[in-house]
């Protein structure tokens, strides 16, 4: 196998060009369940164990790296899990054609782990969670529904969860910085950061009504 770039510039022509993504009906048997979406999903592994364990709700990865969802959809097919699919595309520019078909309710758990922080300030406009995904998000989101976002990189955390408040629409989640995963998988970089005794930070949001 290849090497897989991990870097992906978003803003690049190819990456804006939008994408209608599939229905639900279409990519899930029980279409009417709830929907735990994992934006940035990398290899798929977190969301494939997730998909195990809670198959009462279906789970839909998103990812800009298209090989990535390529390998990920081949071990989903290997392990016949209908209640989860892997999608490429760019978040930014694609997600609003898949969030206005979902019946009101339906999105219950959002997930953004461990995004590319894009050090660099001339670079932050690349970075995942702008107004544009968030307010997206907040549409398609009801009431009770829970935005979950973690990180390595305090600053980045910082401004994410300082973006979501500013946003109106989520009330944070005590404590404000998690001590520890209340999902019951860690990701591969979650696990990777902690057994180098390095902090992860994060913070939950609920959806409040508008």
């Amino acid at each position: 196998m290849g090497s897989i770039r991990q870097h992906v510039n978003p803003l690049g022509r190819f990456f804006q060009q939008p994408l209608e993504l599939p229905s639900l009906t279409a990519l899930f048997p029980q279409s009417h369940q709830p929907l735990h979406l994992d934006i940035g999903c990398a290899r798929g592994h977190f969301l494939m164990e997730m998909a195990a364990l809670h198959p009462q709700r279906n789970h839909l990865g998103l990812e800009i790296r298209r090989p990535l969802v390529e390998r990920a959809e081949t071990r989903r097919q290997q392990r016949q899990l209908d209640n989860l699919h892997y999608l490429f595309c760019n978040v930014t520019v694609s997600l609003a054609s898949l969030t206005r078909q979902l019946p009101p309710g339906q999105l219950q758990l959002v997930t953004i782990q461990f995004p590319d922080p894009w050090f660099k300030r001339k670079h932050h406009k690349r970075r995942l969670l702008q107004d544009s995904l968030l307010n997206t998000l907040a549409a398609a989101m009801a009431p009770g529904a829970l935005l979950f976002l973690q990180s390595d990189v305090y600053p980045l955390m910082e401004e994410m969860a300082t973006l979501v408040q500013a946003r109106g629409c989520f009330v944070r989640q005590p404590p404000d910085w998690w001590p520890e995963n209340p999902l019951p998988v860690a990701t591969e970089r979650e696990r990777l950061v902690l057994a180098r005794g390095l902090p992860v930070w994060r913070a939950c949001f609920q959806r409040i009504t508008p």
